[in-house]
């Protein structure tokens, strides 16, 4: 029978003058205390998980509008097979080798597969001759569900650079990798105690980066750009006079939608990173990185919004308020809010949000003009958002380093020797995980080249991946279901398409996205018809 304080307040009554009982009775009810503060922190890791896993949503809306249609099946496959893939993915390898106990300074290295955890808290977790000590299912499964999350999003990142041209293997091997070995590498860096960027080495010296701007957003946005460089951009993109071809989303409300679930999620993902909210401060935590992640997103977008009409008049071009600018450069500004959100005043936020606004603007044309082409500018809004954000925290914090467990305070706020020697040490961290994401992403991205598995053959491109690889379309009506038959007719040899009427009406249009081009290329490889297939009309 579970005992409660309602029952144990009548015994405590009967022994006032007895210590024993009362000792005993307090001993209860600090445990009592100890479980509930427990409970708290589970479910609100739970609970933000849930939230900060709802941006899968948000990245499948975003990508789906800015790809072409032909596409929106395929690319909405690859974020829904983005989390399945990752949680079995994370389950495997990456929390053991991210958060395993215990590690080194490069990786962790237990509790793979869910090895060594305590299921139902009855194993000894003091046993000091045990060489590994199983972990409690408390400090466990909630953990593992909400770092997952975060596995996942720094793996998403990568579909929308690489959108529209991808081979689905190609997109099942890197979520797999990313999620399993290369992010995990750099979460046990910075966040697990043992990582060599959080210890500091014998620096005294720690990575301030308190939700990701660098563990999730640099490693996911340099993933993202090795693989658009190297799957090439999509047919059309950059022609060979020097022409640059814009190929715009089939959809801005879906665009404007995942964005804005981005947006909820953003808040859930910082405020979330405090992971508890039994102690005193915690809350308050919670809500300042809520109100400076939001101030840095409503920064970001606005200055890009601005800047962007600007820099266009200034260029002798036609300038516009672009919503699309507007969404990235609020996205950029959030992600560059992740480093310091719990550590930095809120006018501070605004100009790392702002500043991150800025880098949106010019690092998505700079893109442009090496040639490499990010459909959904994932590389502005993350690898440079998070660089944005990493650099800059040191020199706004409000806490900072420590001397002798007492924050220093940042560059502005303290101007301490060890300030600076923060801005160094995450400067360092930038580098090292920007080297290692780049290493690891190119050895794998370069054998998928090598073998053939990186890109869609240009006949696939042409058709689309919907069709051809999915055999669907996002928006079916009559005409675009009888291409479907046909071209699945064509790739057995057994074509025949004849003019339809209707009401003494000819058959109109397939989709535009069906054009002419691609009609012919489903049926390049099909064998010449008798008498009667040369008699086909096409109609127009």
């Amino acid at each position: 029978m579970v005992q409660t304080f309602f029952d144990l307040k009548p015994k405590m009554d009967r022994h006032q003058n007895d210590p024993e009982i009362i000792n005993s009775s307090l001993i209860w009810l600090k445990t009592q205390i100890d479980v509930m503060k427990e409970n708290n922190n589970e479910v609100f890791l739970i609970l933000t998980g849930m939230f900060i896993f709802l941006m899968q949503c948000g990245f499948a809306f975003l990508e789906a509008g800015s790809v072409q249609k032909k596409n929106t099946i395929n690319i909405l496959v690859k974020n829904i097979l983005d989390s399945f893939i990752g949680s079995i993915a994370f389950w495997g390898f990456g929390y053991a080798l991210a958060y395993g106990v215990p590690g080194n300074g490069f990786i962790g290295h237990h509790h793979f597969f869910s090895t060594y955890v305590d299921y139902f808290g009855e194993e000894d977790t003091t046993n000091s001759n045990a060489t590994v000590l199983p972990i409690s299912s408390n400090a466990y499964f909630a953990n593992w569900f909400f770092q997952y999350v975060f596995a996942a999003t720094a793996a998403t990142i990568v579909s929308g650079a690489m959108a529209e041209r991808a081979e689905f293997v190609c997109y099942i091997v890197y979520s797999f990798t990313i999620t399993g070995f290369i992010y995990p590498v750099v979460a046990h860096w910075v966040w697990s105690p043992y990582g060599w960027l959080k210890s500091g080495v014998g620096t005294d010296l720690f990575m301030q980066d308190f939700a990701g701007s660098s563990v999730v957003h640099i490693c996911g946005g340099v993933a993202a750009l090795v693989g658009a460089k190297l799957v090439g951009p999509r047919l059309n993109r950059f022609l060979e006079n020097g022409e640059i071809k814009p190929i715009p989303g089939h959809s801005v409300p879906l665009t404007a939608l995942g964005a804005f679930i981005l947006l909820v999620g953003f808040l859930c993902f910082n405020g979330g990173s405090v992971q508890r909210v039994s102690e005193k401060g915690d809350s308050a935590m919670v809500a300042m990185s809520v109100m400076n992640t939001i101030l840095a997103g409503s920064a970001g977008g606005l200055v890009a919004m601005v800047t962007d009409r600007i820099y266009s008049e200034y260029k002798g071009k036609e300038s516009y308020w672009s919503l699309l600018i507007t969404i990235n450069g609020a996205l950029t500004g959030m992600v560059a809010s992740c480093a310091g959100c719990n550590d930095i005043a809120p006018w501070a936020a605004i100009v790392i949000g702002s500043m991150g606004g800025l880098e949106f603007t010019f690092g998505k044309r700079l893109l442009i003009r090496f040639k490499i082409d990010d459909p959904l500018d994932a590389v502005p809004v993350h690898f440079g958002g998070g660089l944005t954000g990493t650099i800059l925290t040191p020199i706004f914090a409000l806490r900072g380093q420590n001397i002798d467990g007492k924050p220093v305070g940042g560059i502005i706020f303290g101007a301490h020797k060890k300030a600076f020697m923060g801005l160094g040490w995450n400067l360092i961290g930038c580098c090292a995980i920007i080297l290692w994401t780049f290493v690891c992403s190119f050895t794998m991205f370069y054998t998928l080249q090598n073998i053939g598995l990186i890109r869609i053959s240009q006949k696939i491109e042409k058709a689309g991946m919907d069709i051809k690889k999915h055999g669907q379309t996002a928006y079916p009506d009559h005409n675009s279901l009888q291409f479907v038959d046909e071209a699945a007719n064509a790739s057995q040899g057994n074509l025949e398409r004849k003019p339809q009427k209707s009401n003494n009406m000819e058959m109109i249009d397939l989709p535009a996205y069906v054009n002419t081009t691609a009609w012919e290329d489903v049926t390049t490889s099909v064998p010449q018809q008798t008498s009667s297939s040369e008699n086909v009309t096409t109609t127009t």
